[in-house]
């Protein structure tokens, strides 16, 4: 690809940029935007790529341009480009890394028929190279693109083809899900220093078995077994799961993911 749009280089935009340039596209190629000069200054001389505050000279003959603005900005930003998308030399693919805005709106935003349209729900574990990116690709998506475009995903994480019917639910679980993990291990750090550990040796304790675990399921994807295999029977982390189970914990992620499903929804 010629050029390769990041418009709105926040968190995930710029987590992005990285991955996109650690995975060996050339700079040049990239065009980033960003609201103030000295952000532009910033990311021009920290990734060597072309930066501006003008989305639509980003948009100008790009094969993709990547929306990382906020949800209520998509539509906004993608009437801004829209006449230039459709004027553009080279059929523009745009993709959407926002939650809760339906591709058949992006379509009935940018006016011109026939612009190909991909929909990410991107988590922030991308920022490490580490995220999951679920995809959805709208009907004006030829193989060939979709395919290009996911492989330009997968410098941020691993990438998950989805249909667009599902992605309320994938926010709910990938998406706001690396939030219920931290709450987790801030909750083990804070019972730590209630069993009185220092609070420093609490939080290394916490955040490594977290990180360790994340590992073993990542090479094992089997939590029921993985669980099984630290539960003695009747020892102490079977009392831990009893209690855990008795307080309500998985009632309350099934009524957390349902609640994010829904605000997803409302976008």
């Amino acid at each position: 690809m010629e050029k390769i749009a990041i418009i709105g280089v926040g968190n995930i935009g710029e987590a992005l940029l990285q991955g996109l340039i650690a995975s060996k596209v050339e700079p040049h190629h990239l065009i980033a935007t960003c609201r103030s000069e000295e952000r532009v200054a910033a990311l021009a001389e920290r990734y060597a790529v072309q930066a501006t505050t003008d989305n639509v000279e980003a948009a100008t003959d790009a094969d993709v341009v990547f929306l990382c603005v906020k949800p209520n900005q998509i539509i906004d930003v993608i009437g801004e480009i829209a006449e230039t998308v459709a004027s553009n030399s080279v059929p523009t693919v745009l993709v959407s890394m926002a939650a809760g805005v339906d591709i058949a709106d992006m379509e009935e935003a940018i006016s011109s028929a026939g612009t190909p349209i991909m929909r990410v729900m991107p988590n922030t574990p991308m920022l490490v190279g580490k995220g999951v990116l679920a995809v959805s690709a709208g009907r004006y998506v030829e193989d060939e693109q979709r395919e290009a475009v996911e492989k330009l995903l997968t410098s941020a994480g691993r990438v998950v083809a989805v249909p667009e019917k599902a992605m309320h639910a994938v926010t709910a679980l990938s998406g706001s899900g690396p939030a219920y993990y931290f709450l987790l291990t801030e909750a083990l750090i804070d019972a730590g220093v209630a069993l009185g550990l220092p609070r420093d040796l609490a939080t290394e304790l916490a955040t490594q078995t977290c990180a360790g675990a994340g590992a073993l399921l990542d090479q094992h994807p089997d939590p029921v077994g993985l669980r099984a295999a630290v539960s003695s029977p009747g020892g102490t982390t079977v009392a831990a799961i009893r209690e855990l189970e008795e307080s309500g914990l998985r009632a309350a992620i099934y009524r957390a993911t349902d609640a994010c499903a829904t605000r997803s929804e409302a976008y």
